[in-house]
């Protein structure tokens, strides 16, 4: 079990939302935090903690006013840590192949695939011929609806039709190198962690993948460890020290990363 560092961008910051908050219109978020620092800072500081695999998302639709401000912020990242994120948010077959020449390991679609409702098999083949499955994340972010799991799109504001189950996780990850799932209802809440979701995909899973959502202390890593079988990579954000919570991003790095240098940022 890795921990997996983030970078959230919206209107042209790095900042921790609550995840089911997002509107397009007028680029609005409830923020939890919002920081002063660029994102060459946190792809710097992630790379001092030898923290890999880790993501950036870009959380403003492509078109918005904050757009371009967006991928700047990303490109900073980047250029501070080559390799060292995937990145999403707005990603299809057309643009994926410039985050990856600006530096991103590997791009993450929801929206693209999941288009109108539903599995969209023509652009999940043109994203998987786009950039190699190896460097294609699939997020599988979603909220519950009627006591199941659905996969949500479009910053999280438009459920689908597609049930996060057994038979959808077995199907997709034979087209991607990861997948990325997102507890959105628990998002940015630290309100703690969707245990049903966790113990799902440490059933299901057999690529690498990462839960995020609703993590507040120790004990709730410490349990995905237990529910993920060991398996289970995390993510923490609004939670953290360094983005104004009380959980101490130090203290992770060393009890989860193994080429955690410890040394002064």
């Amino acid at each position: 079990m890795k921990f997996r560092p983030c970078v959230d961008i919206h209107n042209g910051k790095v900042k921790q939302i609550v995840g089911g908050s997002l509107r397009d219109e007028g680029g609005f978020a409830k923020d939890n935090f919002v920081s002063d620092l660029d994102g060459a800072y946190y792809g710097e500081l992630y790379k001092s903690r030898g923290l890999s695999g880790g993501h950036i998302i870009i959380l403003n639709p492509v078109g918005s006013e904050y757009y371009e401000a967006d991928c700047e912020q990303a490109r900073l990242a980047l250029s501070a840590y080559p390799q060292g994120f995937q990145l999403g948010g707005g990603i299809n077959d057309q643009n994926a192949e410039s985050f990856l020449e600006m530096g991103a390991s590997q791009v993450i679609v929801t929206s693209f695939v999941f288009k109108d409702g539903q599995l969209n098999e023509e652009n999940l083949g043109k994203m998987v011929s786009a950039v190699g499955k190896d460097r294609l994340v699939l997020d599988l972010s979603c909220r519950k609806r009627d006591g199941r799991y659905y996969i949500v799109t479009d910053r999280w504001q438009k459920f689908t039709d597609v049930e996060v189950n057994e038979q959808t996780i077995k199907q997709l990850q034979g087209f991607c190198a990861e997948l990325l799932i997102h507890g959105v209802d628990s998002e940015g809440r630290q309100s703690g962690i969707e245990r049903e979701l966790v113990s799902l995909m440490a059933r299901c899973c057999e690529i690498p993948a990462t839960y995020a959502g609703g993590i507040s202390e120790m004990e709730e890593i410490d349990e995905i460890e237990r529910l993920g079988l060991g398996k289970i990579d995390f993510t923490v954000g609004s939670a953290l020290d360094i983005f104004g919570g009380k959980l101490s991003f130090e203290t992770i790095c060393q009890t989860f990363c193994r080429n955690y240098w410890g040394k002064p940022f």
